[in-house]
């Protein structure tokens, strides 16, 4: 499919469901504003994506997406408020500019999703030794697992966050 046929699909795709998308994201998220954000964002992941094939569901596809794309949203969302929530307290003269607040809250965002890419036990394991500092026998010992377990949680980790920074 080239390029062109592509975009006429999801021309087509967006003329006949983008006002419904927008009313269920409308209801979900209770902000209208928010719910074109994330429809816009909706198609333009689509069209980013290549080839689409014919859907014999459109909503349920564009609902998948738009529901990733919500999760994320209020992902960051949590991320900032914990963020500022953070820097909140400190003297004026150390309070971070706007726009590094803005790297910082983006920087949180992108980490949070390389992290929530790996199993939940694994993350648990890596996050343990990277951001507590624990050995990896403690770790062993607090998780009822061996530290054999461990090293190989942390090998997943380490390959799974080398491949999302150096694969894409």
């Amino acid at each position: 499919m080239d390029i062109a046929t592509h975009s006429e699909n999801v021309g087509h795709l967006y003329q006949h469901h983008h006002g419904w998308l927008v009313g269920l994201l409308r209801r979900k998220l209770g902000n209208l504003e928010n719910a074109h954000d994330i429809a816009q964002d909706t198609f333009i992941r689509i069209l980013g994506a290549g080839e689409l094939v014919e859907l014999r569901e459109p909503r349920a596809y564009l609902t998948t997406i738009a529901t990733r794309l919500t999760a994320q949203h209020f992902r960051r969302l949590a991320l900032e408020r914990a963020y500022l929530d953070a820097i909140a307290n400190l003297p004026e003269a150390t309070t971070p500019s706007p726009e590094t607040r803005l790297l910082v809250v983006e920087a949180l965002s992108e980490v949070s999703r390389v992290l929530d890419g790996l199993h939940p036990r694994v993350r648990e394991i890596f996050l343990l030794s990277q951001f507590d500092g624990l050995t990896y026998a403690t770790i062993a010992k607090a998780q009822g697992v061996s530290v054999s377990f461990v090293q190989k949680s942390m090998s997943k980790a380490f390959m799974h966050c080398y491949q999302a920074v150096y694969a894409e």
